[in-house]
């Protein structure tokens, strides 16, 4: 990209771009792959807006043509929304420091998404998978530690990864979680969930191989070279627990998740006692859950009764 757009102080929209990506680091505390993603995106617009001989800090209506005409069919609905959200908060920060008059991007919505209801086990399958990991090696019990806390806390595949051995307080059955925008919450673990705990913490030091031994003495979830275990590693021991009990169908790790929403759900849990388990910052986000138990309704009714059935 040739870059040779400037502001009247001398910085290039890719700088300007790159002040804005420190700022969401620092001020919004955002992630380093929300941070890596909406640099992609960004990077991508810029281009866009070079090729076309567009300059993205004075140019208007005509860069939001542009750029929807470059990745109309490029890309999938819902990455076009991604990167609607990243190049118009790349705007509000520009104009926020007067280096763009306006947010050309403002008002502007993106494609319609389809709705998807979240996937999730019924309660026999969740059972049936956390279950299945019964052996008592070390790398066993911290495999069934993980499922157990996923489905029983209902963590995020990052948050489980993140989590060290001081964020799980034995005495009150808690676990003090980091969630998006490094936002901390509580969530109460069961008993099923803090045996599994205690009974792999009582190994965690056999879990490395002895050439290796446990180099990160406070992540919780270690790998066989004594790291914290990543989020890959940990769908790996979801996608082992799956084939173990030849469940037929994917299971994703963001699975259980979605189950221990559903099922707190059915069970008779208050919704916005759910987002506040879950850590949602909005309760629209959680009412996504209504809509499966309601279309479960459905398919029970339509499957039972006889009117349904078009029986006389």
């Amino acid at each position: 990209m040739r870059d040779i757009i400037t502001l009247m102080n001398g910085m290039t929209p890719r700088q300007a771009a790159d002040e804005f990506l420190a700022h969401i680091a620092i001020a919004k505390s955002a992630s380093s792959n929300t941070i890596k993603g909406y640099g992609i995106d960004i990077v991508e617009y810029l281009q866009i807006c070079d090729d076309g001989g567009l300059d993205p800090f004075t140019s208007g209506r005509d860069l939001v043509a542009a750029w929807f005409q470059a990745v109309h069919d490029r890309h999938a609905p819902s990455s076009i929304t991604r990167k609607l959200a990243a190049i118009r908060g790349m705007y509000k920060y520009w104009k926020l420091r007067e280096w763009v008059r306006s947010n050309p991007f403002s008002g502007v919505r993106g494609p319609k998404l389809p709705q998807t209801l979240p996937d999730f086990l019924p309660v026999d399958q969740a059972f049936s998978l956390i279950d299945g990991v019964c052996g008592d090696s070390p790398a066993e019990r911290r495999d069934r530690c993980i499922l157990e806390l996923l489905y029983g806390g209902g963590l995020r595949v990052s948050e489980l990864a993140g989590m060290d051995i001081r964020s799980i307080n034995p005495r009150t059955a808690e676990a003090r979680v980091l969630g998006k925008g490094r936002k901390e919450r509580i969530v109460p673990l069961g008993s099923k969930a803090m045996d599994a705990v205690a009974a792999y913490l009582a190994v965690r030091a056999r879990v490395p191989s002895e050439k290796c031994g446990v180099v990160d003495a406070e992540a919780l979830l270690i790998n066989r070279f004594g790291t914290r275990l990543t989020v890959r590693g940990i769908a790996r021991v979801i996608d082992k627990a799956v084939e173990r009990v030849a469940l037929a169908r994917n299971v994703h790790p963001h699975t259980l998740r979605h189950t221990f929403a559903t099922h707190l759900l059915e069970g008779g849990a208050d919704l916005r006692d759910i987002q506040e388990l879950l850590g949602h910052s909005r309760l629209s986000t959680t009412q996504k859950y209504t809509h499966v138990t309601l279309a479960r309704l459905q398919d029970v009714y339509d499957r039972a009764h006889p009117r349904a059935r078009g029986e006389d």
